[in-house]
């Protein structure tokens, strides 16, 4: 039996640097890069099925051409444009497409979602410069998650974010993850889990948290902190037998 193309894709976007126009390193020693592969795995795995239509979830990974961001060059930006791009023409120009990006992959994500195989982007310690521009996300569900002891990128500017880009017509929540970090090392199950849970929720293959469901359905005019959530309050609320563990 001939095989269908994919009913969906996942595009993963490591982090990397604000300037630096060398190409990451391969391998082991491109550490932003092997900070996502237990995401990777766990959504292989929570994506894998074996259904007599031969439907399945392409799981993909961005190469970037240069470590940084590099100013107005948005080298990331590039890359993952170049990356739908030719998921499209791998998976059909009409498969959908959630962007999971962590930092500066997350800030590529938030940029490259105005792409027409969009639907939704789950942002991990994204980097939200105040200016960057929201209008590509209309219509776009869009879930950040924070941690609230990061040191490195700004959760207050993860928020304000969420609230800019309600206001421009997108879907929006932010989780916060006490006592995480923005490498993801700390309470890392956690990380790994909800991340898990958010995209296979967007994607429609599971069933996103219904506080997230809410915030997502919150009006324009919400305050920002009415759209934003604390993982360990959604735990809570799934038990401790949910699928957000601490």
């Amino acid at each position: 039996m001939d095989r269908r193309p994919p009913s969906a894709a996942v595009l993963v976007l490591h982090g990397g640097h604000e300037n630096g126009t060398e190409p990451p390193p391969w391998g082991p020693l491109n550490l932003p890069g092997v900070r996502m592969r237990p995401f990777v795995r766990a959504l292989r795995r929570a994506t894998t099925r074996a259904p007599e239509d031969g439907t399945e979830v392409l799981v993909r990974q961005v190469r970037y051409a240069h470590r940084g961001w590099n100013g107005p060059r948005a080298d990331a930006l590039r890359d993952a444009l170049a990356a739908l791009d030719a998921l499209g023409e791998e998976a059909g120009d009409d498969v959908p497409v959630i962007l999971l990006g962590h930092s500066m992959g997350a800030r590529a994500a938030l940029r490259a979602a105005g792409h027409p195989l969009v639907r939704g982007v789950v942002g991990l310690a994204p980097w939200c410069p105040p200016g960057d521009p929201v209008t590509q996300l209309a219509g776009r569900d869009i879930v950040l998650v924070h941690s609230s002891r990061d040191r490195i990128t700004s959760p207050q500017a993860t928020q304000s974010l969420t609230a800019r880009a309600r206001r421009a017509g997108a879907r929006t929540c932010m989780v916060t993850v006490r006592g995480g970090d923005h490498a993801m090392i700390r309470r890392a199950p956690a990380w790994h889990r909800l991340t898990t849970t958010l995209v296979t929720g967007l994607l429609g293959t599971g069933s996103l948290p219904e506080p997230v469901t809410a915030a997502l359905g919150l009006p324009p005019t919400a305050e920002p902190t009415e759209g934003t959530l604390d993982l360990d309050r959604l735990r809570a609320e799934r038990g401790p037998a949910g699928l957000l563990p601490t």
